[in-house]
């Protein structure tokens, strides 16, 4: 399971009872009201993939997420880079608004979803790709697949192929059991959302987060709505259980970028240390594992940078907004007319 997953969807604490929980959701603009519904439902030969763009400019900014999450994870960024110019997010299959699909959402599969979806939209290249975890996986297979048409590419704490054997490594082991821990609980998610979940017990609360203070009430109904649903969860399920297909599939085409304009956006809260205890020696390894493969992703472009968020964990664009924003903004400026 992922680390993004892991610790938004099976650990996060919220209120138990979204009912009683919305009646305190914060006042919802018009950025975050985007999110909470479908926008551009794009036929991909008998099932759809939501689109949501704003904005305009010469170069097109799209947006993947972390594994098992919807396009609203960028909505504190999209509408920030939609001023400067044109912003997309997209849901993968099963996931927010998106139809699901037969097929795992391998990074080949999103990759061709994507490629077909802005083709049937009529969002035309260049795209400047930025993706998040199993979205920097994908969007960095994106690349590879078409140079052509990506003029640059922003990983945030994006996914290696390479990163879960070398993780666990360097952590003895702890890493490959707490996913194998996670996925467990998923699939007892997956069984419990086929029977339905019950407002205010604990796999309502630990397999959807619950209420999300962050979000208002239209997007908070739009989040549990999906987080809810047994085909979400079935697609979430073989999204992270085809985490080893998509790796082979990045390592099979990896190479230099060459002089593509490259950011490499790495947390410096470790997403598992215990509040308020010494980091552990294995923590710390960890965390510098984590660092030295991001570092290599940079090396990967002769026109790269590689910075260190303060204050973000994993979910940069939740922690640290404006950091993202500005990667963006900094790759687009190093884009030739």
């Amino acid at each position: 399971m992922s680390r993004a997953a892991l610790r938004f969807s099976l650990s996060a604490i919220a209120a138990a009872c979204c009912a009683s929980s919305f009646a305190q959701a914060p006042a919802e603009g018009d950025t975050q009201r985007a999110f909470s519904h479908p926008n551009q439902m794009v036929d991909i030969g008998g099932r759809r993939l939501n689109l949501y763009c704003s904005g305009s400019g010469a170069n097109t900014v799209i947006f993947d997420s972390p594994s098992g999450m919807g396009g609203w994870v960028w909505y504190k960024v999209q509408p920030e880079v939609a001023k400067h110019t044109r912003a997309c997010v997209f849901d993968r299959a099963g996931m927010g608004f998106s139809d699901p699909s037969p097929r795992p959402n391998t990074s080949h599969n999103v990759v061709e979803d994507l490629h077909i979806a802005l083709g049937k939209a009529g969002i035309a290249p260049p795209y400047v790709l930025v993706g998040n975890s199993f979205g920097g996986a994908n969007v960095q297979l994106f690349t590879y697949r078409y140079p052509g048409q990506v003029a640059g590419l922003v990983l945030v704490e994006g996914q290696h192929e390479d990163e879960i054997d070398r993780i666990d490594a360097v952590s003895k082991g702890k890493f490959k059991e707490m996913n194998a821990a996670g996925a467990e609980y998923a699939k007892a998610c997956e069984a419990q959302a086929e029977k339905g979940f019950v407002p205010g017990s604990e796999l309502f609360t630990n397999c959807t987060g619950g209420f999300q203070p962050q979000f208002g009430r239209a997007l908070n109904a739009a989040y549990l709505a999906s987080l809810v649903s047994p085909a979400y969860w079935r697609a979430r399920n073989a999204e992270e259980n085809a985490f080893e297909e998509s790796g082979a599939q990045l390592r099979a085409v990896r190479k230099p970028f060459g002089d593509l304009p490259l950011m490499v956006l790495t947390r410096s809260v470790s997403p598992y240390a215990i509040p308020g205890k010494p980091q552990s020696a294995l923590n710390k390894a960890t965390e510098k594992e984590n660092f030295t493969i991001h570092q290599e992703m940079a090396a990967l472009s002769t026109r790269s940078t590689h910075r260190v968020v303060p204050g973000a964990g994993h979910l940069i664009q939740a922690d640290q907004p404006q950091a993202v924003v500005r990667a963006v903004l900094d790759v687009l400026a190093q884009i030739k007319p």
